[in-house]
């Protein structure tokens, strides 16, 4: 679907670091002076802070779970809505086995509103994901008696600061930032056409005086112009549109200016002469009538000139834009004809800036984090396997917590760079006050309402445009980065297509296909599974009926508790994180 994969391109486009949205924080943000809680910081960016609850609140929140109860409970001796007092309504829960279910769901209440404001207003801290209380709420309520002071011990992960590390010998840690990474040379042919299309435009005319001269190549002159359709015997037939004649029509004549054969037609021509000239129109004409169709044209010289291309000089640069000089007008043409060119292997780029990113910088990750992330690649794995043709029921029936868990434990290394080189460019981004203009962001708005009005699929604009802006923002930080780096840049041509060695690879590929089709079965799921202590079941996705597909290629079957040698430096996470955990055991082969 068109707007999944808008989405899937933003969350990874040009490096893996840009697969988190931005999180709005002033990381500058000097902490509250403590107050009625106290802070003790854990690993992993968590930490555990003491509130002390005075005895009008827990008095209060007891309450208030007694009252709400009360307007909805029957018990005998009350009618419905009347104020029932606590001691009747412990008794009536104790009843059905929950004698602490009150208090307990008062200390919770206290929880969800002390525990934001504790973080925020007095600890200068952003919570993420959801504080637990450090002993379980029913022990605590067991101890509990409304109306007398609480403690609570909370345990919660909060949004993590970086740490500079100092660099020897640079203004900012993050400048002169080191790595090596491939791509192709520079294509000179390109600079070359761009450089003399360049001094085209600068070309000096002279008018030919001797009315003998034959018009060369090189040479400029001035036509009327005069065309009909050529019939199937070559003559002149319906008269083209005023669109495709003209007076007073200047041609330069040089190879692929114009439609094939009037350059060749007017060559050897003088002025004063008509010529007929026989051409064809290009193919990708807009006006289709006329698109690759051939006809004729009676072409009168009006004038000549010869025309003469200026040498690059630093007096020309001036020309072109003033303070410019030879050397450096071919540099900025260098790198404009080299940017489309560069846009392949910014990816490779961005890897390599990510890497010595990562290595200036110290953040400890919340555990939440990772959790959220290893589940989206988790479910985005799963998914591609329905997608290749692994029927639901096989899907849902594999794969269980544990394996979940499994799974987490193998990405989190590359979700922890991620996130670190994700908040580190959010980081220069504000530092350095790079910012994307506003159209910028529309055009890739536009882009993606037409892809969704085509495919008649709703999405959420707002959610869309964040993404859009942050990818472009980090890309933007990426660019600032490159350009302050000391890369090193291996340039390799590319490598040649062997049709030959992809028709037996594919040949290879069916066979084992075939083989691994009768002997065996893949298992695996789409669920999103729990991964804390407490687990808690996912939503069911909707079922989807699987079209019949052909089967993907399977590993060749191995011998009960052999492990295939693999190599590993060359897979994607996902597939380092597949391949690992079929090698454990926890999916079936």
């Amino acid at each position: 679907m068109k707007i999944r994969g808008v989405l899937f391109t933003l969350a990874l486009l040009s490096s893996s670091s840009e697969a988190f949205v931005p999180h709005q924080v002033a990381f500058a943000r000097a902490p509250a002076a403590l107050e009625a809680s106290k802070l003790e910081r854990l690993p992993d960016s968590a930490v555990k802070v003491t509130i002390t609850v005075p005895g009008a609140a827990s008095k209060a929140a007891f309450d208030k779970v007694c009252n709400e109860l009360s307007r909805t409970v029957t018990i005998p001796g009350f009618r419905k809505g009347a104020k029932i007092p606590p001691q009747v309504l412990e008794n009536a829960m104790a009843g059905k086995g929950g004698r602490y279910a009150l208090r307990t769901q008062a200390i919770n209440e206290l929880l969800g509103e002390l525990i934001e404001p504790a973080l925020k207003d007095e600890h200068g801290l952003e919570p993420i994901g959801q504080p637990t209380l450090e002993k379980d709420a029913e022990e605590i309520a067991k101890n509990f008696k409304p109306g007398e002071d609480l403690e609570l011990d909370v345990l919660c992960d909060v949004w993590p600061d970086i740490k500079w590390k100092e660099v020897e010998g640079q203004e900012k840690p993050y400048f002169g930032l080191k790595g090596k990474y491939s791509r192709k040379p520079f294509d000179d042919t390109k600079f070359n056409k761009a450089l003399n299309d360049l001094l085209e435009r600068y070309a000096q005319l002279a008018p030919i005086e001797d009315k003998g001269h034959e018009l060369q190549m090189g040479d400029s002159c001035v036509v009327n112009m005069e065309g009909w359709m050529a019939t199937e015997d070559g003559e002149k037939g319906e008269a083209l549109p005023n669109a495709a004649s003209g007076d007073r029509v200047e041609v330069v004549l040089g190879p692929g200016r114009y439609m094939t054969g009037l350059v060749e037609g007017l060559v050897g021509a003088k002025v004063g002469e008509t010529k007929v000239v026989r051409v064809s129109f290009p193919e990708a004409l807009k006006d289709k009538s006329l698109a690759g169709k051939p006809a004729i044209f009676d072409v009168t010289v009006l004038e000549a000139s010869t025309r003469t291309l200026p040498e690059l000089t630093d007096e020309f640069a001036e020309k072109v834009r003033p303070g410019l000089t030879a050397e450096s007008l071919k540099e900025e043409l260098r790198k404009a004809v080299d940017s489309e060119s560069a846009k392949e292997f910014k990816p490779a780029r961005n890897a390599a800036i990510a890497k010595a990113l990562a290595d200036v910088m110290e953040v400890d990750v919340p555990d939440t984090l990772v959790t959220n992330q290893a589940r989206e690649k988790f479910a985005m794995m799963m998914t591609d396997m329905r997608n290749s043709g692994v029927p639901d029921e096989e899907i849902k029936n594999q794969i269980k917590p544990e394996n979940f868990l499994k799974y987490k434990k193998i990405v989190r290394d590359d979700i922890i760079k991620d996130f670190k080189v994700s908040m580190a460019a959010d980081e220069i981004g504000r530092m350095e006050q790079i910012e994307v203009p506003d159209y910028q962001v529309e055009e890739q708005m536009e882009a993606i309402k037409q892809d969704a009005a085509e495919s008649k699929e709703d999405f959420d604009e707002a959610q869309i445009r964040a993404r859009v802006a942050s990818t472009l923002q980090r890309e933007a930080v990426m660019d600032f980065l490159a350009d302050n780096a000391d890369l090193e840049v291996e340039f390799t041509e590319g490598e040649e297509f062997d049709e030959a060695l992809m028709e037996q690879l594919a040949q290879e590929s069916l066979q084992r296909e075939e083989e691994a089709r009768k002997s065996q079965e893949g298992e695996f799921s789409v669920e999103t599974v729990a991964t804390e202590p407490q687990t808690v079941d996912p939503e069911p996705e909707p079922e989807v009926v699987a079209k019949e597909a052909e089967p993907e290629p399977q590993p060749e079957a191995m011998a009960e508790g052999e492990t295939a040698q693999r190599d590993y430096s060359t897979m994607s996470v996902e597939e380092k994180a597949y391949y690992s955990l079929l090698d454990s055991g926890a999916l079936d082969k």
